[in-house]
């Protein structure tokens, strides 16, 4: 896989960035950095189970936000989204000349991860990329888990949904984790399941912090039981109802 990308990116950069200078539109190049991200993951030989896509309606726009457990997550997930959506990137990228206009045109959001102030700068940038018709996808813990068990949620995901008033859809990654953990570089044949959860609809939110509960326990509903919280209490009952099904309940 990584071959395949480092034949596919300068391809890529040759001809998608001088159409997007010239047109000022990102599709092009956007669809051949899609296509390109996910046919890498199946050459690696990582097979992906999809599901809840059916829940999505293509014409609206969403505000996805996921859980994170490796670098494989993005170049799986975001091909998956229906229509285009925007990310949250490290400010300092946007810095290289070349680099940094494609992803303004591309209405990728930067953000400074250590200033408070900068960040509620990124939510006010990410709202406008919504108001343009575009989904928005974030990693709403901010960094990659080590062992899959999902770690606290950022705020600012949540200040934006209540701002934009779209639906929020929760996604759960699982696999990625064994395919390629956070402190390898290498990748392994494996399957990853990427599920969309229900959209929850803005009449729904409650507060900010109801919202944050209530993606954080839909997220974590679809984790492998033995990464979920209070995943001990959850194997108890498990085994209490089926030992009370195998003797009828006596």
């Amino acid at each position: 896989m990584l071959l395949f990308w480092a034949i596919a990116l300068p391809l890529a950069v040759l001809t998608g960035f001088p159409w997007t200078f010239l047109t000022k539109d990102v599709t092009f190049l956007y669809r051949t950095c899609m296509w390109g991200a996910f046919t890498g993951v199946r050459i690696a030989g990582v097979r992906v189970q999809t599901l809840g896509l059916d829940k999505l309606d293509p014409a609206r726009s969403y505000i996805f936000m996921s859980n994170h457990i490796s670098n494989l997550d993005p170049p799986i997930t975001l091909p998956l989204i229906p229509r285009r959506t925007s990310v949250m990137v490290k400010k300092e990228l946007f810095s290289y000349p070349l680099l940094g206009s494609v992803m303004r045109i591309g209405s990728l959001v930067p953000v400074d991860r250590g200033n408070r102030d900068a960040g509620i700068s990124a939510v006010r940038e990410a709202v406008k990329v919504i108001d343009q018709g575009l989904n928005m996808t974030i990693y709403v813990e901010g960094k990659r888990s080590f062992d899959g068990r999902l770690l606290s949620f950022k705020k600012g995901p949540f200040y934006l949904a209540q701002e934009c008033k779209v639906p929020v859809v929760p996604i759960t990654i699982s696999g990625t984790e064994e395919v390629m953990p956070k402190a390898r570089f290498a990748i392994q044949p494996g399957t990853v399941t990427v599920q969309f959860h229900d959209p929850i609809e803005p009449a729904d939110f409650g507060d900010r912090e109801c919202l944050m509960a209530r993606v954080r326990a839909v997220i974590d509903s679809g984790l492998p039981l033995e990464l979920q919280e209070n995943s001990s209490q959850k194997s108890v009952a498990s085994s209490q109802q089926g030992l009370l099904h195998n003797t009828g309940g006596t």
